[in-house]
């Protein structure tokens, strides 16, 4: 947490961009009849963004009430609620404003998975490589057969068999601290140091900063805000709310900003969004999935039967974060549900209770 603090102030300074007010005011909302074959999607450097009431789909104003309060109980510091790309729900809570930034933690790594595809569709790398194609040999410290083995595809599907117990940081990307543990794509860990290093693989594909060719591909394209920033090992995304926001419609609209195609290797986003592996089939690339008949948890090898989170629609899936930074995606109802702050009560990594509590209040409001 200490690290994501540092880099948070480092944020603060260098886009000067928090506005502290108690009144926590929703920039030009414009409430419009709801839409129900066709996405909206919010113009390009601009606050505005089109909004549609709650009653107005027949949700529960009530139960809705009952969300914003579990929320606020839950330390949340900004929620939001799209529907067919409408806002329907944007709550900030204490001193958090519309123009506040926060870490996203992992739920970056869905991020990273689509900038992934978008380099492949250029022709710049290939999933399939031999990671070390990249990064050079010896960047693990696996006999050259063995890291042979692994591939960017790997890297993606947390599958590069590098040992995820190593002490006392394994979010370490040193060669020392990336030790064998078995062969690539025979075991499923939630792994930070080899996910941090696709940074790197991007670069070098690119010939650019990760952060350059971030904001070229996706972020200056669809009106996002924020910047990516080291802390400790990792390479955390900070951002407002809203910028996460547009980030799950994109997603919600397989890769295409409206009309205009990012990822438009629809391939490969089906492949992100689908069981990688047999392993733990509730993982496609760095995204999680509902709906699956087993899961299994960042720091432990148990295989667990059921959904992900019971109470969503089976067709959910999701960037999730350390503390509870939540992107949720639910195609079915055209959904994106955006939640940032601190932890919920369970300090874990991506998955937490609080997922299946959510969604089980949402479930009241909504009424899918």
């Amino acid at each position: 947490m200490t690290r994501y603090i540092t880099a948070f102030l480092l944020f603060l300074f260098i886009l000067a961009s928090c506005k502290k007010s108690g009144d926590n005011p929703i920039p030009n909302p414009v409430v419009v009849n709801p839409v129900t074959d066709t996405l909206y999607f919010p113009p390009i450097n601009s606050t505005e963004w089109s909004a549609t009431a709650p009653a107005s789909l027949g949700w529960n104003l009530s139960q809705l009430d009952s969300v914003y309060a579990y929320l606020q109980l839950k330390k949340t510091r900004a929620f939001i609620v799209l529907k067919n790309g409408k806002i329907v729900a944007e709550r900030y809570f204490g001193t958090f404003t519309a123009d506040s930034n926060w870490y996203w933690a992992s739920a970056g790594k869905t991020v990273t998975a689509m900038l992934t595809g978008i380099a492949q569709q250029e022709g710049i790398l290939r999933i399939t490589d031999k990671t070390s194609q990249y990064l050079g040999t010896g960047w693990t410290s696996l006999p050259a057969a063995k890291e042979d083995l692994i591939t960017v595809r790997h890297q993606l599907t947390m599958t590069t068999g590098l040992d995820d117990g190593v002490s006392p940081d394994n979010d370490c990307t040193t060669p020392a601290c990336l030790q064998y543990k078995a062969d690539a794509g025979s075991r499923w860990a939630y792994h930070n140091a080899p996910y941090t290093l696709m940074d790197k693989v991007i670069e070098q594909a690119s010939g650019t900063t990760f952060n350059n060719y971030f904001q070229m591909k996706i972020r200056d394209r669809i009106g996002m805000k924020g910047l990516w920033l080291p802390s400790g090992y990792n390479n955390v995304y900070f951002s407002d709310a809203r910028s996460m926001a547009r980030f799950g419609l994109l997603m919600l609209n397989r890769g295409k900003w409206s009309q205009t195609p990012i990822l438009s290797d629809d391939g490969f986003f089906q492949a992100q969004v689908n069981s990688s592996q047999s392993m733990n089939p509730s993982y496609g690339y760095l995204t999680w999935l509902n709906g699956k008949s087993s899961y299994m948890l960042p720091g432990f090898q148990a295989v667990l039967p059921g959904m992900l989170t019971p109470n969503a629609p089976a067709d959910m899936y999701a960037a999730l974060g350390k503390n509870d930074q939540k992107v949720y995606v639910v195609p079915s109802q055209k959904l994106v549900v955006i939640r940032m702050g601190e932890s919920a009560g369970n300090v874990q990594l991506a998955l937490s209770s609080f997922d299946n509590e959510l969604w089980g209040k949402l479930k009241l409001a909504i009424g899918y």
